[in-house]
């Protein structure tokens, strides 16, 4: 029963962890393939998955991968995907594609989490590799980019944005990234070169019909022109605009524009006046930033009263930068509060899992005491119809016996002489044969070993090895002679029952033992003296005999 229970708690164990481990497996796959077409649902998927069950490497790198790439997919904040790391180091040997995704997305985290020179060089190190498929260099590249402008890195952002002109074939695409050579060649102070790619840009947007981007690429020349010194062909572009739209929402930086244009060539009056009027439309536009917007007017405006005063005051610029100081710090205090309750919903959820694994553990010892409790109960029953067989098949055996014992004598050989004297050294089958009630049969047999010289036992077995001597020659001292040293008195008693011919069922009903336990005994006399599988003991000790 031991070993039972051992087996059935070690498949138990066994099939839950299987099942777990192919259910992950399979809910990660299907989250990978659509994680950054879907990336709300490849996370719905993951979030049923409690990272702590994942205890093969492959799967924990898998999950971090993919959870990841959603963010990626749906631009939201990595600060929380620092393990991509781990996935980035477990496939660096082992899948290259998943290697440089989990490298793309390692740099994507270290960006977000302030470290913007470390995610650079990451990329710059990727990208060099060689054999990298066309498919993950573009998503390589785009990542390169879009952190190398934030991090103010125009001059190797040109060279990597030529490379995806000629590597991306996608119109859209194509478009998008002339659109960044353009603001990569103004911040790295090439505005002749941008001003061409600019004017390029507009004139596609206008045969094209392309309205919103007309505005924005004419938009955007305007800081060209300012930032190359050509102030009124900058002022003719803001003047179209207003022209045009005069309703969109860049109306005050459009006026700032001009107020700056005007500052620069020295006409201070216009610059005022055009600053008022960029106030004006600024004040009480739900559609403008006042934080984003006066951290430019509040310079110039600065800048405007020191011409026309001869001195500067930094209130203005004071308000502005503490403003400014507050706005980061509001951001940064709901930063460490999304932070600190993302926190306490993983305690929340590891406390869950305790629960909840504390209960699968109760249940599956319930489950186990259970089983237990059946199978000891169907053994006990089976031990309890083994017993009742063999008390009938005793009983059986022994009703033969007492009835060849009462049947009249007739002339017979030595063995069945032998048969009968043996039959006749068994008291209780003669009290038995008088009185054959199963109530009686233990009484009855006690009286019989009172009566009897046997000492409790069904037969004299002195007077039986005397019969097996005078019968055979002296069979049992020789056997006791050869192999009372290996032979125990049980054996050597079922070797003389086997030379008397008695069969398995008799000779347990005389020597008081069950069928099984004279097997047994037989396969040890059988090992004992060494007598083939196959050969009959009684042959083999008769050949032993007379050799």
């Amino acid at each position: 029963m031991k070993y039972l229970t051992l087996i059935i708690l070690t498949l138990v164990v066994g099939m839950v962890s299987c099942t777990r481990s192919t259910d992950h497996k399979q809910i990660l796959a299907e989250a990978e393939r659509i994680a950054y077409t879907l990336p709300d649902s490849a996370l719905a998927l993951v979030n049923v998955i409690e990272p702590s069950d994942l205890k093969e490497d492959s799967l924990r790198a898998l999950y971090h991968l993919v959870t990841a790439s959603a963010h990626k997919a749906k631009e939201s904040s990595m600060v929380s995907d620092s393990l991509i790391r781990f996935s980035f180091e477990y496939y660096r040997d082992r899948d290259n594609n998943r290697f440089l995704q989990s490298g793309d997305l390692y740099a994507l985290y270290l960006f977000w989490a302030g470290d913007g020179k470390r995610a650079l060089g990451l990329l710059d190190s990727i990208v060099a590799l060689p054999d990298i498929p066309q498919r993950l260099m573009i998503q390589l590249l785009q990542s390169r980019i879009g952190i190398g402008g934030a991090e103010f890195d125009s001059k190797n952002n040109l060279r990597y944005i030529k490379r995806l002109l000629e590597l991306d074939n996608d119109s859209a695409n194509q478009i998008e990234y002339t659109y960044q050579l353009c603001e990569n060649y103004q911040y790295a102070g090439h505005g002749d070169s941008a001003l061409i790619i600019i004017d390029r840009l507009i004139d596609h947007a206008r045969m094209n019909h392309l309205g919103n981007e007309h505005f924005k690429y004419t938009y955007e020349k305007i800081g060209i022109l300012e930032e190359i010194g050509r102030y009124d062909e900058s002022n003719a572009q803001v003047d179209y605009i207003l022209q045009h739209a005069p309703h969109n929402s860049a109306i005050p930086y459009l006026h700032l524009w001009k107020a700056l244009n005007y500052f620069n060539t020295g006409a201070f009056a216009k610059a005022t006046h055009e600053l008022a009027i960029a106030d004006s439309c600024a004040k009480d536009r739900i559609d403008v930033d006042n934080n984003y917007y006066e951290s430019f007017v509040g310079p110039l405006r600065e800048f405007l009263e020191y011409r026309k005063n001869g001195r500067i005051k930094l209130i203005q610029l004071a308000t502005l930068n503490n403003s400014q100081r507050d706005r980061f710090n509001r951001m940064e205090s709901t930063r460490w509060e999304t932070e600190q309750n993302a926190l306490l919903q993983e305690n929340r959820a590891l406390t869950l899992k305790a629960q909840n694994e504390r209960n699968t553990t109760i249940l599956i010892i319930v489950l186990l005491a259970s089983i237990i409790i059946s199978l000891g109960a169907v053994w006990n029953i089976q031990k309890r119809k083994r017993k009742t067989i063999e008390a009938e098949e005793r009983a059986e055996t022994l009703q033969k016996m007492v009835d060849e014992l009462s049947a009249p004598a007739t002339p017979s050989n030595g063995h069945e002489s032998l048969r009968r004297a043996m039959l006749q050294q068994l008291g209780i089958i003669k009290m038995v044969a008088e009185t054959p009630t199963e109530q009686n049969r233990e009484m009855l047999r006690k009286i019989s070993s009172i009566g009897s010289d046997t000492n409790g036992a069904l037969v004299n077995w002195k007077n039986v090895y005397e019969i097996i001597d005078n019968l055979y020659s002296g069979f049992y001292s020789l056997l006791h002679e050869r192999y009372g040293n290996l032979l125990t008195e049980k054996e050597e008693q079922i070797i003389v029952l086997m030379i008397a011919g008695f069969s398995t069922k008799e000779i347990s009903v005389i020597t008081s033992q069950t069928t099984a336990t004279i097997y047994v005994r037989k396969s040890s006399v059988r090992k004992k003296l060494g007598v083939p599988e196959k050969e009959d003991i009684v042959a083999f000790l008769r050949h032993e005999a007379s050799v």
